[in-house]
């Protein structure tokens, strides 16, 4: 019997490859002789580096970039074994925990140690980026970031403006002739799960700046300062990104970079699955094993649960989610291909019971259900 062994991390309790172990050990009480292929997986926030890594599709390359607020910092990406591909993942360099030490500065944050981190993958040959954007600290639009890879942002005078989203109300041309052409020829991804347009009341802004620290006065400074900027990539001969779904996650990084570059945004777990391999591990597959923290409803909306679930299907696998907590409606999840979905509890619990008997909960609920499909 081939398994495999897809699911995301149990935020507070569990690494998705702590999760797999889990898994995998229930797995073979169930069918000793079983063949079990562990996938770490991620929905292209934190957390995607380790995955890709972990998946030996890549290697770790450290390099120096600037935090949100222009400090040093040493950050990492992945660079695949051919050197051709890389993953990015915006937190690294340009995420809030690296400025909890100071006060917010929603205002000034920029994104530029994320475009550090491309450039240098760029440099060493990567043509196919996958940006992975989630736990931003900035509401810039991604202007760092692609500063960082040769564009320029002027004043009506000129000028270059600096870091920051606040900057962006002052935009009034973006000069991109000094955008290496390693980086045009470059294929660009984004990895999101959220669906904000970029500006508007469901925008960047309205809906994270204050996630970021921003007053209602400030989100309000940076929504108009965000449309000023999209106004000029439209000018520059890029798309309407204004309302684009998507096009407001990380602080309008997502935006930026699909109006500047041509970026292709997409849910972050299928985006993902593809880069760590799972495709290729569900060869062969008798079932799937995935899941997370909770499985419900929401989940269908581009969760590892409902990516793992679309590629099994796609491959006529039975697909089995285990989770800390299931709550239905599931019907979108099962029209997905999610065969089931069972709690991990085994009897009345608090949520830190569940957290801190994680790993043998998990691995008890794996071995019934792989019993149920074993033969």
């Amino acid at each position: 019997m081939r398994i495999v062994v897809a699911p995301d991390s149990f935020k507070g309790s569990l690494s998705a490859a702590q999760a797999c172990a889990a898994v995998e050990a229930g797995a073979l009480r169930a069918v000793p002789g079983a063949e079990v292929a562990a996938v770490p997986m991620a929905d292209g926030g934190e957390g995607t580096l380790d995955c890709f890594l972990r998946s030996r599709a890549g290697d770790a390359v450290e390099v120096a970039a600037a935090d949100p607020l222009g400090r040093p910092v040493r950050a990492r990406y992945a660079l695949s074994g051919d050197g051709r591909s890389a993953v990015v993942e915006l937190a690294a360099a340009s995420g809030l925990p690296l400025v909890e030490d100071v006060p917010p500065d929603p205002m000034n944050a920029a994104t530029t140690g994320t475009g550090e981190l491309i450039a240098d993958a760029v440099r060493r040959g990567a043509r196919d980026v996958l940006v992975c954007i989630g736990g931003s600290a900035s509401t810039d639009g991604g202007a760092g970031l692609l500063r960082a890879l040769g564009f320029r942002f002027l004043d009506a005078a000129g000028a270059e403006l600096p870091p920051g989203g606040a900057a962006l109300a002052r935009l009034a041309s973006i000069d991109g002739s000094g955008v290496p052409d390693a980086v045009r020829a470059t294929r660009f991804r984004v990895a999101c799960d959220v669906t904000n347009p970029l500006v508007g009341p469901d925008g960047a802004a309205a809906v994270f700046g204050p996630q970021k620290g921003a007053s209602p006065g400030q989100a309000a400074e940076l929504d108009a300062a965000l449309t000023v900027f999209a106004d000029a990539l439209a000018a520059a001969g890029g798309p309407r990104v204004h309302d684009l779904p998507g096009a407001g996650a990380a602080g309008g990084t997502c935006g930026g970079l699909v109006g500047a570059l041509g970026a292709e945004p997409s849910g972050g777990a299928l985006l993902v699955a593809e880069a760590v391999g799972l495709p290729a591990a569900l060869a062969g597959a008798d079932l799937v094993v995935t899941g997370e923290g909770r499985v419900d409803g929401q989940s269908a909306a581009g969760k590892v649960v409902s990516a793992v679930a679309v590629l099994a299907r796609a491959r006529g696998v039975p697909c089995v989610a285990l989770a800390g907590g299931v709550a239905g409606p599931l019907e979108e999840l099962h029209a997905l291909g999610l065969t089931a979905a069972f709690s991990i509890a085994d009897g009345p619990r608090t949520l830190d019971e569940l957290r801190a008997e994680a790993a043998a909960l998990l691995s008890g609920a794996a071995e019934q259900a792989v019993r149920l499909f074993a033969r």
